[in-house]
């Protein structure tokens, strides 16, 4: 008979570890108050306020949930264990070896969670993919890029919201701006806040020579309420209406109502045509710009980090956060973080948590040692 007490025995520690970063304690005490607060007749009156609370409301029973699973299923394997050790029965090893493998990994996927620390991680992001150097493959590499964040956002349950597109002069997207929803979307794609670099042998060259094509990812915290937080002096603001064209039901319905916003003292711009009405366009650009703004104030507030998620001016040689070669060898390395894989066509196919989930580990480990 295996004995298994060692491995048991680590695993119940690392439950306990997980208990006191999911803060079970104040969750059990929070939880009451919650359904106390979203059983009110009159919640709705305040529909800022009601979704706060229901959100809030779901993610404790979530946490609750999944612990006190954990914990039922550890209990349900040491028994097992105990039972097994008492009448010598070699014939339950497999099955408390596979049980314990699936509990080591789901604290494996927990264990992500004790990384988001920051004041904005549990919430949505607003994003924007801009080619840069490159030409045509950079617009190409824009696409792809756009393609694998679609791919990782359905594996995890997110939504991608896109806001505005704007198609390359011959394939590919020259930008495309989106908002990122469901829990922990900002934690865990600020990673990917930065200039990326692909080498491929070029689609479109007639040669077939290797092309280095770069484009650029920008990452910013979102609330649905952000306005509300930052004054915007719409004098501040130029509002460019225009007629959105390019694929259409690719990427969004195309409309006679776009609206591009700049916001001029600090050059930000957002933009969104996939609303019914120029008004209603006009107030999602304002939103994703005070949402920028918002982040840019932070980051001048936390300068710390200014240089991990700082704007990106040059979208070209050595500016790279990652590099995604396909020839002459088959590579994707992380710059920061030094952590790589050869499985790029599965990296491109949305397999990008373990790219964040090093950025997290090493973005800890910085901060404590500033």
């Amino acid at each position: 008979m295996q004995d298994f007490t060692d491995q048991l025995a680590a695993i119940r520690s690392r439950v306990e570890e997980a208990s006191r970063y999911l803060r079970i304690a104040d969750l059990e005490a929070r939880r009451p108050q919650l359904e106390a607060e979203a059983s009110r007749a009159d919640l709705w009156d305040d529909q800022d306020s009601a979704r706060r609370i229901t959100s809030e409301f779901a993610a404790v029973n979530e946490d609750l949930t999944l612990f006190s699973r954990l914990c039922a299923d550890l209990d349900d394997v040491e028994t097992l264990h105990e039972l097994a050790r008492e009448e010598g029965e070699d014939l339950l090893s497999a099955e408390i070896a596979q049980a314990s493998a699936v509990l080591e990994a789901q604290l494996d996927d927990l264990e992500v969670r004790s990384l988001f620390t920051g004041e904005f991680d549990e919430g949505d992001a607003v994003c924007q993919i801009k080619s840069g150097e490159g030409g045509t493959d950079a617009q190409d590499w824009a696409e792809m890029l756009m393609r694998m964040y679609n791919r990782w956002a359905d594996r995890r349950g997110f939504e991608v919201e896109i806001t505005a597109v704007s198609e390359g002069t011959e394939a590919g997207l020259s930008s495309v701006e989106f908002i990122l929803k469901g829990r922990h979307a900002y934690g865990l794609m600020q990673a990917e806040h930065g200039v990326h670099r692909l080498v491929r042998i070029s689609p479109f060259n007639n040669e077939g020579k290797r092309q280095t094509a770069f484009s650029a990812v920008q990452v910013a915290p979102f609330f649905e309420e952000v306005a509300n937080e930052i004054d915007i002096d719409e004098k501040e603001l130029r509002i460019d209406t225009y007629r959105s064209s390019g694929a259409g039901g690719q990427h969004v319905n195309v409309t006679d109502s776009a609206v591009r916003i700049t916001h001029l003292p600090t050059g930000l711009v957002t933009s969104c045509q996939n609303e019914r009405s120029q008004h209603q366009n006009k107030d999602r650009a304002i939103q994703m710009m005070a949402a920028k703004l918002l982040d840019l104030e932070r980051k001048k507030r936390e300068a710390e980090i200014a240089g991990i998620t700082g704007t990106q001016d040059n979208v070209g040689f050595g500016s790279q956060i990652r590099s995604y070669v396909m020839q002459p060898y088959q590579m994707v390395k992380d710059l920061r973080t030094d952590h790589e894989t050869s499985q790029i066509e599965g990296v491109l196919n949305g397999e990008i948590e373990a790219f964040m989930e090093a950025w997290l580990r090493w973005t800890r480990a910085r901060n404590s040692t500033d």
